[in-house]
């Protein structure tokens, strides 16, 4: 204990005593309150470095949901409806460099695509999902649209509106007869008829402008995400475009529809028609038809000053079915046959076929 100061009085001392005990209780308080200061301005540094922390992740973590979402297969199709699941899915598609075949072209097409009919396996390709003009490859889907809608021996109204249709055409559709709708799909196909693609259109939906409305539903429904229609033979480029990818599925479709299937592997037709004669002569503009590329099977060419030669062909050897999709090419039936050609042989290992060659350009 501190001894008592010999100049103050023992009532003073304690008084000092209690008030040196007091400062240093108050001392200790201070003390206890900037720790606590402390200790709480080090836990808000905390929280707002861990709050920005985790603004970061969550930045980074939209910034990773964005790309995914950018790079996710769509939801809705170009016409805005509702995809479907594809009939056949393609694998491999958008990433070239696992590709089991690696072709290069000294002028290549605008896009392209070598798959299998039968498993979807992309064997090679050139941006098979950009969007571009299609031209008379529309009629793929209008093909698809009209058999379905009845049987061989359905009679399609000629009109006036089929008559006067710009572009190629079957050319001698009697207006206001009724032609077999058998014989309007092989006009459709073979010699690229846009008249016998607004007869039809009409026939199946009563307009063409519901036809095309139907041409698009049945595109969502078939998960067709690049595909969009504006008219039912492609003649106009304007809203008319799809994919190589979109157009590797259609085939698929196209083909297993028996009557297209065999509509699309002939070279020349005598159908009944309603004129003098009673026949009607067609001829396929397809150049690997025209050539005899063996095992052909199919299916579609097409022709627009903005689309380009477009080519959609198929054929089948030994049990193997591939197609080939080329847009905007500026030597389709070369291009198409080297490219079954290598798919054969390098990928299915099969002999080699002799075939006619092919002119430049075809």
């Amino acid at each position: 204990m501190t001894s008592a100061s010999p100049l103050m009085s023992p009532g003073e001392s304690r008084q000092r005593r209690r008030r040196s005990i007091q400062r240093r209780r108050a001392r200790r308080r201070a003390l206890a309150v900037g720790a606590l200061v402390l200790a709480i301005a080090a836990g808000l540094v905390a929280i707002v470095l861990a709050g920005g922390a985790d603004h970061g992740s969550s930045s980074a973590h939209a910034s990773v949901r964005g790309a995914a979402k950018a790079d996710a297969v769509p939801l809705l199709s170009p016409a805005g409806l509702p995809l479907g699941k594809p009939p056949l899915v393609l694998s491999g598609l958008a990433n070239p460099l696992s590709d089991p075949l690696l072709v290069s072209f000294h002028s290549p097409p605008r896009a392209g695509l070598l798959f299998n009919l039968d498993t979807g396996q992309v064997l090679w390709q050139r941006d098979p999902q950009e969007r571009l003009h299609i031209a008379s490859l529309t009629k793929m889907m209008t093909a698809l649209l009209a058999v379905r809608s009845g049987p061989a021996s359905t009679p399609v109204l000629v009109t006036r509106q089929a008559i006067d249709s710009a572009g190629s055409k079957v050319g001698v559709l009697p207006l206001g007869r009724r032609v077999r709708i058998q014989t309007m799909l092989y006009g459709l196909l073979l010699p690229s008829g846009n008249d016998a693609a607004v007869a039809l259109a009409q026939h199946v939906s009563g307009t063409v402008s519901a036809f095309v409305t139907a041409m698009n539903a049945e595109a969502a429904h078939l998960g067709l995400a690049c595909t969009h229609y504006s008219s039912p033979s492609g003649y106009y480029d304007s809203d008319n475009f799809s994919c190589a990818a979109d157009l590797a599925v259609l085939a698929h479709v196209d083909l297993e529809q028996p009557r297209l299937a065999t509509i699309v592997r002939t070279y020349t037709a005598a159908l009944p028609f309603p004129i003098a004669g009673g026949k009607l002569y067609l001829e396929n503009n397809n150049p690997l038809l025209i050539y005899g590329y063996p095992g052909l099977t199919g299916l579609k060419t097409g022709y627009t000053a903005s689309a380009g030669r477009c080519l959609v062909a198929t054929a089948e050897r030994h049990g193997v079915r591939l197609g080939v999709v080329l847009l905007h090419s500026p030597d389709p039936g070369n291009q198409a046959s080297r490219l079954l050609n290598l798919g054969f042989e390098r990928i299915y290992h099969q002999a080699p076929v002799r075939e006619p060659p092919i002119p430049a350009g075809a």
